[in-house]
């Protein structure tokens, strides 16, 4: 699976087997409300390629949201709609919560989930901690869990396995970062911080069939 996110891009040449989660809309919750942003950037791919549509949530500590109920159902209707969009088989929701927000959104997740139905392949990212040492996973309504293993923020490090079961079906990796030397899995999900090219479409290939 290509990350394709925020610039014009053409997957149209892809080989089979790939797939495409796309930025579909970026949504910044705030004090009282929330923001949504939908893609502006053309997207172009074969009527065959699997695509699957990835909302990214944003706080701002400045404005912290209400995460309340009101809230909630707003924005896992956004999100649920994104699954109507053309040719898309599957959810992917992109959220980097703290400690704080997590029962917001295990709240959210189940809410999708009630709006998407259970034949509605749902997915999430998660920081790569979460899959170590830290349960919290544990029970959330999702098809797929993708550590993202780049990128990594302060205090975290690359792990040498990931403990959490719920984080054993894929990963995510990025072109421009070392390859985990002892991780693999059935998907991968491959970042490029560039345009995507015939060579580093080749590159990614690479990469998740090592």
């Amino acid at each position: 699976m290509l990350w394709a996110w925020e610039r014009p891009t053409d997957l149209r040449d892809l080989p089979g087997g790939a797939g495409v989660a796309f930025l579909s809309q970026t949504i910044t919750l705030t004090s009282s409300s929330f923001d949504v942003q939908p893609r502006r950037q053309r997207l172009q791919v074969s009527p065959i390629t699997p695509l699957v549509a990835v909302t990214r949530i944003e706080t701002r500590s400045s404005a912290p949201p209400n995460l309340d109920n009101g809230q909630l159902a707003r924005v896992a209707e956004v999100i649920a709609a994104t699954g109507r969009l053309p040719r898309v088989r599957g959810l992917q929701i992109d959220f980097d919560a703290t400690r704080s927000e997590r029962p917001f959104y295990r709240r959210l997740l189940h809410a999708v989930r009630g709006r998407t139905g259970a034949d509605t392949f749902l997915s999430v990212t998660a920081l790569a901690s979460w899959c170590m040492h830290d349960g919290w996973l544990d029970g959330l309504p999702v098809d797929e869990v993708v550590p993202m293993l780049f990128r990594m923020g302060a205090g975290e490090r690359m792990p040498g396995r990931l403990t959490q079961p719920a984080c054993a079906g894929s990963l995510g990796l990025a072109l421009d970062e070392p390859l985990p030397p002892s991780l693999i899995a059935p998907r991968t999900y491959v970042f490029n911080p560039g345009p995507w090219s015939a060579a580093s479409i080749a590159e990614a290939s690479r990469r998740a069939g090592r």
